[in-house]
Formats: structure tokens, sequence, C-alpha cells
């Protein structure tokens, strides 16, 4: 049951272009980072070298790609970079960019992953803290008809449906069942941009650095040949023949909804920003950057409500320790043994279960007419789920006994009644030395943390 370990790079590189916005030159460099930073975006160029950690909140643009902001300090067409960072499974990451943004290389993921690829990455101790989806999560915008929905799933999984309001490229969609695929399926996926929209964004002092080469050109409206030649001398591209309808671009499509891919590839960067790896089933219809990032606001808000999550219980599953097993391990009996069953354990966590009944004896007098169970069995029943971990791994178990040493930082957050299904998670802080073993327990009701403490317990043989 040893969670997943935390992953970053096991060496740096650099990936060189210009602008898309801004037309520069620029160098982005990726780099290994410590355990539990996340990602954090560091502009070289500016003085103190400021950094800014990559996160929803810190969106200030969504015009064209994503912008995050501290202060006078920003960085732009970040989500390319971004979606293959969180594809990759990389969670910890120091970026560092002479400029206020990304290049736009290729116009796509690829050539991140190709580098993620070449250098590696290693494993860190850490476990990856996933965010696992309980419920469907939604946020709509009415104006536009965007929508983004998130429901329960064992991994990552995420379908875009675009709709382009265009005779030419009008309705399609993308899905991406296992992030695996993203290197194949996604990566190669290029940004677009309409004709009709160019002058626009020229005239918004953005798109000074696309090219034929870094974008895909989608000419759908036919205008005059007038109109098209002194774009194109704007753009510094080869003239064309303004009836021809068609997508204009050096490297021909990859995919025919190639562009819908391409949206999922941003959702994918938008989605990097919430600072958590997420198990769920993305569902977004008409996705772009500004609802992407209010939906990651929003999870990112839903994470705070529930910053440790409830471990998954399926009652019907057969339990990995049964009644019979803990007494085996453990000494307690009734009215002291706290933890009817084991449903998961590892090397150095367990998940373990108590059905609060109105039969409980500390009812009688704690209290008659409104019955709660006393903190100081709610902490006594994590540390013998605690001691279930430990004696498991030890032979003639029923020889040991566990026994407190500290008990810390213990918070009551919800009291427990009659009716109540406890589910208890408890892992060890330390590696057990000289019988001396430190432990962090969570108690939950539901979703809901009720209680948690730390504590230490000594494993002594039965005289």
């Amino acid at each position: 049951m040893d969670a997943e370990k935390q992953k970053t790079l096991k060496g740096s590189f650099s990936l060189y272009g210009k602008g898309l916005h801004t037309g520069l030159n620029l160098t982005v460099t990726f780099n290994p980072a410590p355990e539990n930073t996340g990602y954090q975006i560091q502009r070289i160029d500016l003085d103190g070298q400021p950094v800014i950690k990559a996160l929803a909140e810190k969106v200030t643009e969504t015009q064209r790609g994503t912008v995050i902001t501290s202060g006078e300090v920003r960085i732009g067409t970040i989500e390319h970079g971004m979606a293959a960072l969180y594809a990759m499974g990389i969670d910890n990451c120091l970026i560092q960019v002479n400029g206020p943004e990304f290049p736009i290389l290729d116009g796509s993921s690829i050539m991140y992953v190709d580098k993620i690829n070449e250098v590696g990455t290693v494993e860190q101790n850490a476990p990856k803290d996933y965010y696992i989806i309980r419920r469907k999560i939604e946020f709509k915008d009415d104006k536009t008809g965007s929508c983004i929905t998130i429901l329960p799933d064992e991994q990552f999984s995420i379908t875009a449906m675009c709709s382009f309001q265009s005779k030419f490229i009008n309705s399609q969609f993308a899905t991406l069942d296992n992030i695996d695929n993203f290197a194949r399926e996604i990566a190669p996926a290029r940004t677009f941009v309409f004709v009709r929209d160019i002058v626009p964004l020229l005239e918004a002092n953005l798109i000074k650095g696309g090219d034929l080469d870094n974008a895909i050109v989608i000419y759908e409206r036919e205008v005059t040949q007038e109109s098209l030649d002194k774009l194109a001398d704007i753009l510094k591209v080869p003239r064309m023949n303004a009836k021809k309808i068609g997508y204009i671009q050096h490297k021909p499509l990859m995919w025919e909804n190639e562009c819908t891919r391409h949206k999922l590839l941003d959702i994918i960067g938008d989605m990097a920003l919430i600072g958590k790896p997420i198990k769920g089933r993305i569902i977004a219809t008409r996705p772009g950057h500004t609802v992407n990032n209010k939906f990651a606001r929003l999870m990112r808000k839903e994470i705070r409500k529930h910053e440790v999550q409830a471990p998954i219980y399926d009652p019907t599953e057969i339990p990995i320790m049964d009644n019979n097993r803990i007494r085996e391990l453990l000494p307690h009996r009734y009215p002291m043994q706290l933890v009817d069953k084991v449903i998961a354990i590892g090397p150095t966590s367990i998940v373990g279960v108590k059905n609060v009944t109105a039969n409980e004896p500390f009812f009688q007098g704690h209290f008659p007419q409104e019955p709660v169970m006393p903190g100081v069995l709610m902490v006594e029943a994590m540390s013998q789920c605690g001691g279930l971990l430990v004696l498991n791994q030890v032979e003639e178990p029923e020889r040991w006994s566990t026994y407190f040493l500290a008990i810390d930082d213990v918070k009551f957050r919800q009291k427990v009644i009659p009716g109540d299904t406890l589910l208890f998670r408890v892992e060890l802080l330390h590696p057990v030395r000289h019988g001396i073993s430190s432990m962090k327990g969570y108690m939950f009701v539901g979703d809901n943390v009720v209680a948690e403490a730390t504590f230490t317990a000594q494993i002594i043989k039965n005289r």
C-alpha cells in the first residue's frame, strides 16, 4: 500500500527559441528541485532573480496563453512546459528563463517531452500527494458556454470538446484515457490561430514571434487579395492565393483534430497549476485558458477544504486483517480493542476501520444524554492501528506490546457519536530504531478529519 514517490529531473536541460508574443530570443532551463517544492519559475534576467511559484492564483492573464505574475514580475506562455512536466509525472522542478515568457519552440510540448526523456527522472523520498476526486466538481461560464467537469476515476484522464464557430473547422473532440500516452498522442499537437484573429492580436501587442513553423494558421473566411498580401508582409511570410481556403503551415496536420488535441494539451498545462497531481476524469466543453484557470482555482479551494484526504473504503471488500488476526497481534480485548479490521497495509503505512455502535461501554458515562467517544480513546484507537503496522513486521508478535512514550500535536476537529464508521490512516514518520517508532495518525468520518495526533511508541517484549 506504500504510496508512489515524488519525482524530479535527473539532470538539467535547456531549450532555446523566440517568444510567441514578445519575439525575443529566449532560453528556458529546467532543473531538479527538492521534494515538496512543486513547480517554481525564476526570472534570471532580473535583479534578485525572483522566483514565482506556479499556482493557479498567480495567473493574471489568459489571452492567447497563461501568464503568472508576482508584483512587477511576469512570466508568460508557460502552459506547454507545464503540461510536459505534469504529464511526465514530475512533481518538483525549478525552471529558469531569461525573459518574460517561455520560448514557443514548435508550438507544442514535444520538445520538452523529448528533453525530459533524454535527461531522465529520479524518485524522491516523499510520497506523491495525489488529490483523489470523490464527487463531481464543475465550473460553468454561462456567457461563453464553456464548462469543465471532473468526475471520480482511478487515474487522470481527459476529454475535450471544442466548437470553433467556423464552417471550415466546426466541432471536434479529443480524448486522453491514459496519461502515459501523452507523449505520443497529445504532446506534438501545435497551437493554432485563425487568420481573422491575427490583426486584433497584433494590435494587442501579441504574437510578435508567431510564424508558420510554430503555429497552425487557419484561413477559413475569404478576404481580398490585397488584405491577405498586406498581412503576409507584416508576418514576413510568403504571399498566398486569397481564393485558397485551408490550413497554412510548413508542416501538415498530424491529426485531423490536432487543434482540439492542442486544447487538451493546454488544459493539462493549466491543471498543473493546481499544485497536486489529480486522480479524476476531466470533461471540458469549449475550453480555453480563462475557464481552465477559473476551474483550477476552484480545485485549489476544494483541496484546501480537504487538505488531508480520507482513504477509500469499500465495506464489501475482504479485509487484509480481520478481527481474529488483529487479536493475534494486539493484546487488547473487550472493551479496549478499538480496531475492527485493517483494509490496507504496507511497510510504512496502514488503514484501519472501527464501527462505533450505541453499545460501546464508554457511552454509558460519556455522556448518557449526549453520547460522545472520549478523545483519549480516539488517540488510543489510532495508536492501536499503528501498533498493528509495527507488530505485523516482527516474528512472534504475540510476545510483544507497544507502549506510548509521547503524544504530540493532538487535534480534535469533530465529535464521534454512535453510528459513525471511523477510518484510521497511520504512517511511520521514521524507520523503527531500537524498538522506538514515531507515527502520524489521522481519524476520519466520511471525508472529514475528526482527529489527528503524532505519537511515539516503544515495542517491548512481554514478560
